[in-house]
């Protein structure tokens, strides 16, 4: 009787521990299974935000040549790519959707380029150059294809930011191909929201202010010096004219290099890396507002190019506007000043 009991009191304790063994093997298993797909149905999700526009079968070879060039050694050996890019990145005022209207974006249909940039990186990606195009820069629109069929006119003496109101994306990249060129690798646009999101996203950005902002279109107020802001505060700086200078599209185009240099000293200081929940915090930021060429329209692309430019610091970041002089017929309008812009459009060829 004893050694019945020692005996069965020996062998349940011994399955308990089994099941619960087994049960636990069972659950770590299903979490780890369960840990692979939020992480697929995350990477979907990202890859999924990103909306794109197909530029190179919209204008074929009607655009500039791409530069030849020799692949070095080291180049040859290295998984991410690291010749020049030109990137034309576009800050969009899309009327679309609550909170672009909530932040400015105005109550109307369509969207225009509020701000437009022309990113160079040197070969081996370690030094850029940014050209801020003033928007109210009268250019000549060429004729550009139409989603619907069909072209736009060419238009004489027309606003720059007038080519993505017409066209597009498209009719952008084409305008500013011909005024400067200089064939864009990489389209890259984002709109109010978006730019909201992700400085939220990166706990805010430190700006300093050389003279006090005062815009109540903008609802920006601001004592000259150094601050700490929140996405909304940064898109109302990079939207600030008429508080600051003469009220012109010129003051504001400092702001938003002061912005860019910021944005970057921030992502350099944030590790990311080490937290994955910020890292997606600001993955879903960007990419929930973001429209690309196709050559950008996947996360992994979009990864990859980052990881080319991680040597690249804002101290190496140059930010220069185009050359302009006010126009001759409206002088509230500019014109590219003749040479010294074609002398900077050249140096970035």
């Amino acid at each position: 009787m004893t050694g019945h009991v020692d005996s069965g009191g020996a062998g349940r304790p011994k399955g308990r521990r089994s099941a619960v063994l087994k049960i636990a093997c069972l659950t770590a298993a299903g979490l780890l299974v369960l840990g692979v797909g939020v992480a697929g149905l995350a990477y979907w999700h990202l890859d999924d935000n990103i909306k794109s526009v197909d530029i190179n079968q919209a204008l074929g070879d009607d655009r500039p040549a791409k530069p030849v060039t020799t692949p070095s050694a080291s180049a040859s050996a290295s998984p991410l790519p690291s010749g020049s890019l030109n990137i034309l990145v576009l800050g969009s005022d899309s009327r679309s959707g609550k909170e672009n209207q909530a932040l400015g974006g105005g109550s109307s249909s369509g969207a225009r380029s509020d701000t437009a940039m022309v990113v160079h990186i040197d070969a081996g990606r370690k030094k850029a150059t940014v050209v801020s195009i003033p928007r109210d820069t009268l250019v000549t629109r060429p004729s550009c294809p139409l989603t619907s069929g069909g072209s736009t006119a060419v238009a004489y003496n027309a606003m720059f930011n007038s080519a993505y109101s017409v066209g597009g994306p498209v009719c952008a990249v084409k305008t500013v191909e011909s005024i400067t060129g200089i064939r864009m690798d990489h389209y890259v646009e984002i709109d109010f929201s978006g730019f909201a999101k992700l400085v939220n996203a990166l706990g805010g950005v430190t700006v300093t202010t050389d003279e006090d902002i005062d815009d109540d279109d903008s609802h920006l107020h601001l004592a000259a010096g150094t601050h700490h802001l929140s996405g909304k505060q940064a898109l109302a700086l990079a939207r600030t004219r008429h508080g600051i200078g003469d009220g012109s599209d010129l003051g504001r185009i400092g702001l938003q290099q002061k912005l860019v240099k910021a944005l970057l000293d921030r992502i350099a200081s944030t590790s990311l890396f080490t937290s994955p929940a910020k890292l997606y915090d600001v993955a879903d930021a960007v990419t929930g507002s973001l429209t690309t060429d196709t050559g950008l329209d996947s996360l992994s692309e979009l990864v990859d190019l980052g990881r080319s430019l991680r040597g690249l610091s804002s101290a190496h970041v140059r930010t220069v506007m185009m050359p302009v002089v006010p126009a001759p017929s409206d002088p509230n309008r500019v014109v590219a000043k003749q040479p010294a812009a074609g002398r900077l459009w050249k140096s970035l060829r």
